[in-house]
């Protein structure tokens, strides 16, 4: 992969990553709710679920979508309705956690957060686009490695900012009615994020 490429698939990883959009508005929640330890296997499998998404994209669900473009609209209605229902899942959380071990609600666990990655709009848009533009098909496989290994290594601290942001603002929140306020607010947010998913039904 020519440098100049590198570089640009590195600047894509990084803004794809750390810019607003399901994955990074639930971490916002759960740092703010179960604070950062709690929130890590959500993490992880956020990082190691979309490197596995952009493998299986590059090696043919890309071509399966181009030659059966009904399964991409049965894709965009499925993720409506789970990211409708995780919407409610956000609005209806209990209050903060004192502890970081407090029993009540639990965070989304690694396999979950990994199997998200297949119901994520946004997921789905980065993986089709960084296929598109920074592999090369003369040396597809492992242009499509080093894509992946970036995404990789980018995503995961870049999420955990989203994290780090959650946590910081537990003591602001701790009033029951903050969080409640905050809890509606994300939920909002998601949903705001099905608007571009939402226009393409059309």
């Amino acid at each position: 992969m020519p440098l100049n490429m590198f570089l640009a698939l590195s600047l894509f990883a990084f803004v794809a990553s750390i810019t607003p959009g399901p994955n990074n508005l639930m971490l916002l929640a759960s740092g703010v709710n179960f604070g950062f330890i709690r929130t890590i296997p959500h993490m992880l499998g956020v990082g190691f679920g979309f490197v596995f998404m952009i493998l299986c994209v590059g090696v043919g669900i890309r071509q399966l979508f181009e030659a059966v473009p009904q399964l991409y609209l049965v894709l965009k209605v499925v993720s409506v309705v789970y990211m409708l229902w995780l919407a409610w899942k956000i609005a209806n959380a209990g209050p903060i956690k004192t502890s970081e071990t407090g029993a009540g609600a639990k965070p989304m666990t690694f396999l979950a957060a990994a199997a998200f990655q297949w119901v994520n709009p946004k997921a789905w848009a980065m993986a089709l686009t960084a296929d598109a533009l920074y592999t090369v098909p003369a040396a597809y496989m492992l242009t499509l490695g080093i894509m992946a290994a970036v995404f990789g290594a980018i995503n995961i601290p870049s999420i955990a900012c989203w994290t780090g942001f959650g946590v910081g603002l537990r003591d602001l929140l701790q009033d029951s009615s903050r969080v409640r306020v905050f809890n509606y607010a994300m939920a909002a947010l998601l949903l705001a994020s099905l608007v571009p998913v939402l226009m393409g039904l059309e």
